[in-house]
């Protein structure tokens, strides 16, 4: 495996009840943190820079979406105006608040992040990490 992939993560896949109005929310959302559609298909669409890591889509069961209790998803901002830009986004399109941006000094010096829960209630955050990198 190439040690030069910038995630961890394949994906994951969120349930919207509206789809349209999902992609839409997330397409202004994220173009903030410079991720794009990059790959679609009939009730989904995957976002990311240069993967498909992050999916919204109609549950592929039918049945109606449920947020996971304790459930969020973290998306790397390259700088706190991102954050800022990523939280005026999401409160624009409809997102409730859930952590104006700013430091969190308990999560480390160097975290700056907020939170909102998009239209289903899925709660997403947007975080600079403002430090270099730790060396393996």
């Amino acid at each position: 495996m190439d040690s030069d992939v910038p995630s961890i993560m394949s994906h994951v896949s969120i349930g919207v009840t509206d789809f349209e109005r999902a992609i839409a929310f997330y397409d202004k959302v994220l173009a903030t943190i410079g991720a794009r559609r990059i790959m679609e298909h009939p009730g989904a669409v995957a976002y990311g820079k240069m993967f498909p890591e992050f999916w919204v889509q109609i549950p592929c069961n039918g049945e109606a979406p449920s947020v996971g209790n304790g459930t969020h998803f973290g998306f790397i901002a390259p700088n706190n105006d991102a954050v800022h830009a990523f939280w005026e986004a999401a409160i624009a399109a409809g997102a409730k608040p859930d952590g104006e941006p700013g430091p969190r000094p308990h999560y480390g010096e160097p975290y700056y992040g907020c939170f909102v829960r998009d239209l289903d209630g899925h709660k997403i955050e947007a975080a600079a990490w403002n430090a270099p990198p730790p060396e393996a």
